[in-house]
């Protein structure tokens, strides 16, 4: 399938640039009118882009439907500050009431059931219920085109942030799994980033690895291996040495067994897999791999 921007309509292809880029961090902005009332909207066209100076950025598109704007870009272009609150699983459905198109001065906070409270260096006020909070200013307004679908892209100096104490884990980092974030895929999806769909993955970005073209070409070619599992062997630092092959040959009773019998590669292959997915030892794996290839 292939889309030609120019020929698809610009409903169809809003769906498929937004099931493509996902999932994506929802920015829950609130922000004041110039009659003082609070509007909140959540916009999951958003990340961040510094950490020095902090720079987050999202964007108010322009309605799809009737080329209108939200609420939100004119009280940022007229006050030019803002707060971006987080969305967690506890108010993602609050959220999504707030996403309804209320008249101009009516407050999403009171539909939601939502909380105001004070910033501390912008008037516009922060989500209680929101365990991060970034106050911001705004730093500038691009607009990216004057039809329906159109982004204005805002980009926010965070001045302040607000981080609750119960989301910080023992190294004073944020816990991903306390903080229990919510993303934004394409229509009504939406993805809970906690639990089992956290994964840790380790890899160093200054100590030079030997590479994908380095694995041997036996153990690239694996049916048994994943390219995931080839990813973190070309991910080491160094490739096993032939001298220590004899040290897991006598260590490892289970390479004993298959050096002694038929079909060494793959079932050396099999136990490499196995201890990637069980012991997640990849410089074990890696040693019974180099191995095979040897034999």
């Amino acid at each position: 399938m292939k889309i030609d921007p120019k020929e698809i309509g610009t409903k169809d292809l809003h769906q498929f640039l937004l099931a493509s880029v996902a999932p994506r961090p929802i920015a829950f902005v609130s922000t004041i009118d110039k009659n003082g009332n609070n509007n909140l909207a959540p916009y999951s066209f958003f990340n961040a882009f510094s950490s020095n100076p902090p720079i987050i950025v999202f964007s108010s598109n322009r309605r799809v439907s009737d080329n209108t704007t939200k609420d939100t870009l004119q009280n940022v272009i007229d006050s030019g500050e803002c707060v971006v609150n987080v969305v967690n699983y506890d108010i993602v459905r609050q959220m999504a009431v707030t996403s309804i198109q209320f008249d101009t001065g009516i407050s999403e906070f009171e539909k939601a059931g939502l909380t105001p409270i004070e910033s501390d260096l912008v008037k516009a006020a922060r989500v209680k219920e929101s365990p991060v909070n970034m106050e911001c200013k705004v730093k500038e307004v691009q607009p990216l085109g004057e039809q329906g679908g159109a982004g204005h892209l805002i980009i926010c100096e965070v001045i302040r942030m607000h981080v609750d104490d119960v989301i910080i884990d023992d190294r004073n980092r944020i816990d991903p799994h306390k903080i229990d974030l919510m993303g934004r895929m394409g229509r009504a999806y939406y993805v809970r980033a906690s639990g089992e769909a956290i994964h840790t993955i380790v890899q160093s970005v200054t100590e030079i690895s030997i590479g994908y073209q380095q694995i041997p070409e036996s153990i690239r070619l694996s049916k048994i291996l994943s390219a995931n599992d080839l990813g973190r062997l070309a991910g080491l630092k160094n490739a096993p040495l032939k001298e220590n092959f004899i040290k897991l040959i006598n260590a490892h009773q289970g390479v004993q067994s298959i050096i002694a019998g038929p079909k060494k590669q793959e079932n050396l292959h099999q136990l490499a897999k196995n201890v990637i997915d069980k012991e997640d030892n990849i410089g074990m794996a890696a040693e019974i791999l180099w191995l095979a290839d040897s034999l």
